[in-house]
């Protein structure tokens, strides 16, 4: 790439861009192409649009969390924190840790859902929160450069209500 050469717009890099078909230059991509480009990468793909049908505040933070850490991760922690919170295997079997959200993952959240309601949320939200906060301190800790990141994504990216 020629220096000055544009490789991030909307948010979308070029790798994911060239990904969903787009093939123009980068500082052309509309932003009703990021949008669908969003949609399809960091929603459907990834299976949060399933969870948001079932509880917004929580579909919401998948995605928030998905576009700033990637996709694969906020589904594992999904699962992670509802294995913790199925009274040892008796509200449903543990789940498979592998951050697909299909039948088992959406049941089970419907059943704390169902048992812990308005709490049961505020629990999620503050678990996944706190699973993204200790990514960011891991990538730090790994990748000194990350310093420079770290305040504002403690910041700007874990909320703890």
């Amino acid at each position: 790439m020629s220096p000055g050469t544009l490789t991030t717009m909307w948010g979308i890099t070029i790798a994911t861009a060239r990904r969903h078909g787009y093939l123009g230059p980068m500082r052309e991509l509309t932003r009703d192409q990021a949008s669908r480009i969003y949609l399809a990468e960091y929603v459907t793909r990834p299976g949060f649009d399933k969870v948001v049908a079932v509880n917004a505040a929580i579909g919401e933070e998948l995605v928030d969390s998905g576009v700033n850490c990637g996709p694969g991760l906020p589904g594992v922690w999904l699962q992670r924190t509802l294995n913790l919170l199925n009274r040892e295997a008796r509200l449903f079997p543990d789940l498979v840790v592998d951050g697909a959200l299909g039948a088992a993952t959406l049941a089970a959240l419907k059943s704390v859902l169902a048992r812990r309601g308005a709490d049961g949320v505020r629990v999620i939200l503050r678990s996944l929160n706190c699973l993204q906060g200790a990514r960011y301190f891991d990538i730090t800790e790994k990748r000194a450069a990350n310093e420079e990141f770290f305040f504002g994504w403690m910041l700007n990216r874990v909320e703890i209500k």
